[in-house]
């Protein structure tokens, strides 16, 4: 055999076993993948409206693993873990021989370890499939691990594998989750001293800890910080003013609000790591404060609800379930906003505004408070007391209950259910009932949220609004019709502006009704501007009676309490629409004075006449009554329905005169725009704005 043909054979030989060792390594990292799934299971997150963390739960294997990426993380932090861990992560293909080269010779001269040749893929191995103890063939195995998964992922996969699964001693893993137990902070935000603390951690994270082995972790910090590479990085002088900062001592909580709603997140969408709220974490942290620190004073048993949510959009800005989700003595982990109990008064404004969109009572129209029987049914006052004579806007602010029965009985308590379905809100009647006088007061069940609803509505301008649930159901607007019209929806918000604020808080322009249910076991308060409305509930779990427990006097406080600290800025109540008038009592029609009734459920004339309309001008006409020409005709006014008499006003200002004619003749005094208003008997108005030259 020639030399020439055994180099042939040897060379074929040779490919032949290159190829083997090559299909041999590709089977094998077929067969044998790294096991990757488990590293990638993450504690699941509740977020708020601008993706700020409010509440997350461990991982099966109880560890907070909160997910992140290298783009959530402060990049500064990047360059020192890479200077500091792995120079030539950018460089090697999981496996950096220099820094294994160098670790064996410390080793060798020095007879300890001084560095470790772990690279970052290496250790992302590592941690992927954690082993007892360290042994030369463990090495080994994380040496072919991060072969492979060099192989499988981008070195961009590779770095955000390590920030999601490096140790930080206990139950922490992950930048995330460490930056929010030590600093309380998103790692976005992390200084210079905080990023040397989190890159020396995972090393030894048990020995590290700052809570348990503070003196270890400053001097594991400050050996990062005096490394050359990470000077480099951060620059000359940095080392030395990031060692003076301290190194937090204990561990922080990390944020755990919104219980109730995050709880039904997750029922709700298991499979879901990331449920994005309406909720305002800002909104949502204050609320639960206020909540807690209202029910310690309040007494034991008792809890504490709140909703707070947007009357144009009908999102969720915070949402308060109990006083404390873990207070067993307070039945805490029990959803008060969402539990059927008895509004007490806090229905009444709904009662007046369809008496005044019914166009049978004014602000300033006399009704009575006293002893009255409905059919056997006998309503008393909450002070048991009666007020003889008072204004309709006096009634409602005082909360007095006769008048509001009066006036549900004379358009009827089956019309009232009719507009609450219009706000998608249905209350609860015992079983078997038919809607009856007792809803004024409370005789029906409702939750917090849907009360909350049924206002959000009302400060609308009357314009039926969906709330949404915080996480799974959108807000929306009702397509129905109103549940007041906006001239009756302002005439109660004009009412409930006037009510004297609680004892203690500050008038902040918010319209708001109290209420009180049969034997005390309920208060409530509900309160609105222009754009915020806040519901808040007490009482207990278990429906005992409070003695004492008064809507007023305890949920009030509350409520103000809730606006003020929300930080949410107050906006005006909307202006009055047009047709929309206070008037006194001097300027009311002689129908309107006094509040009448048969008593049969009829109010005590007929309103089949249809509501005033002004035909001539038309809106928006321009009329030329020769004002160019220096001697301007009066304008005919002409009229059609509405019940007589009829009191014009013209920019606001009352007519001296009150006529039964549809036809009224006015001088103008000047060219211009001018807005034409007509009230009848009945209240209801009508307006026209034109332009007169």
């Amino acid at each position: 055999m020639t030399i020439k043909r055994t180099l042939t054979i040897l060379t074929l030989i040779q490919a032949v076993f290159a190829a083997g060792i090559t299909w041999a390594i590709a089977w094998a990292d077929q067969a044998f993948p790294p096991p990757l799934e488990q590293a990638l299971v993450s504690s699941r997150e509740v977020l708020d409206a601008d993706g700020r963390l409010l509440r997350a739960f461990t991982t099966p294997d109880s560890r907070w693993r909160l997910k992140v990426s290298a783009a959530d993380v402060d990049p500064q932090f990047i360059r020192m873990l890479i200077a500091y861990e792995d120079q030539r992560f950018y460089e090697h293909r999981g496996i950096d021989l220099w820094a294994l080269g160098r670790a064996g010779l410390q080793l060798v001269t020095h007879g300890r370890i001084v560095s470790g040749g772990s690279t970052l893929s290496m250790q992302v191995a590592r941690l992927s499939e954690p082993r007892e103890g360290r042994s030369f063939s463990s090495k080994l195995l994380q040496m072919a691990r991060a072969v492979q998964i060099e192989r499988r992922l981008s070195k961009a996969e590779i770095l955000d594998l390590y920030l999601n699964l490096a140790p930080y001693g206990g139950n922490l893993e992950g930048v995330r989750s460490a930056s929010l137990a030590y600093f309380g902070k998103e790692p976005r935000r992390l200084s210079v001293a905080d990023a040397a603390l989190l890159v020396a951690l995972p090393q030894l994270p048990e020995r590290r800890r700052p809570d348990r082995f503070h003196r270890n972790a400053e001097a594991a910090r400050e050996r990062v910080l005096r490394r050359m590479a990470v000077a480099s990085v951060i620059g000359d002088g940095e080392a030395d003013r990031a060692i003076i900062f301290p190194v937090p001592k204990k561990r922080k909580a990390l944020p755990s609000l919104a219980a109730h709603l995050s709880e039904a997140a997750l029922r709700k969408w298991p499979e879901r790591t990331a449920h994005k709220t309406t909720l305002r974490r800002d909104v949502q942290q204050a609320l639960e404060q206020v909540a807690r620190e209202a029910s310690k004073k309040l007494g034991p048993k008792l809890s504490v609800a709140i909703v707070m949510a947007d009357v144009k959009t009908g999102e969720i800005l915070g949402e308060v379930g109990s006083a404390d989700y873990l207070d067993a003595t307070r039945s805490g982990w029990i959803d008060m906003t969402r539990q059927l109990r008895s509004p007490g008064s806090a229905l009444k404004p709904f009662v007046y505004g369809l008496g005044f969109e019914e166009g049978i009572i004014a602000q300033q129209t006399i009704i009575e408070d006293r002893p009255a029987d409905f059919f056997g049914y006998r309503p008393k006052n909450f002070d048991m007391t009666y007020q003889g004579d008072v204004t309709i806007r006096e009634a409602l602010q005082k909360s007095l209950n006769v008048p509001a029965v009066r006036i549900l009985d004379a358009i009827g308590p089956s019309r009232l259910q009719v507009r609450f379905r219009r706000a998608g809100v249905k209350l609860v009647l015992p079983v078997g009932e038919a809607p009856g006088l007792a809803i004024a007061l409370g005789g029906a069940g409702i939750t917090l949220k849907d009360l909350v609803q049924l206002y959000a509505g009302l400060a609308n301008r009357g314009r039926p609004v969906k709330l949404g649930d915080g996480v799974h159901e959108d807000p929306d607007k009702i397509e129905s019709a109103p549940i007041l019209d906006s001239v009756a929806a302002w005439q109660i918000a004009d009412i409930l502006s006037g009510v004297k604020p609680p004892v203690g808080s500050v008038d902040s322009g918010i319209a708001y009704k109290t209420g009180t249910s049969y034997g005390y076991r309920d208060a409530w308060s509900v309160g609105f501007d222009g754009r915020h409305v806040v519901g808040v509930w007490i009482g207990r779990a278990d429906n005992g009676a409070i003695p004492g427990l008064a809507g007023y006097k305890s949920a009030a406080p509350i409520l103000f309490e809730a606006f003020r600290r929300s930080g949410v800025a107050i906006v005006a109540l909307p202006t009055a629409p047009a047709g929309a008038l206070r008037l006194s009592e001097r300027e009311l029609p002689a129908s309107l004075k006094r509040f009448s009734h048969t008593g049969s459920g009829l109010i005590s004339f007929s309103a089949k006449e249809p509501a005033p309309q002004i035909v001539y001008p038309p809106e928006g006409a321009e009329v030329d009554l020769g004002f160019a020409m220096g001697d301007a005709t009066p304008l005919a006014i002409k009229l059609q329905g509405g019940r007589p008499p009829f009191r014009w006003l013209a920019n606001g200002v009352a007519m001296p005169d009150v006529t039964r004619k549809r036809v009224f003749n006015w001088r103008p005094d000047g060219s211009g725009f001018s807005t034409l208003t007509v009230i009848d008997a009945t209240g209801r108005a009508a307006s026209v704005r034109v332009f007169l030259n």
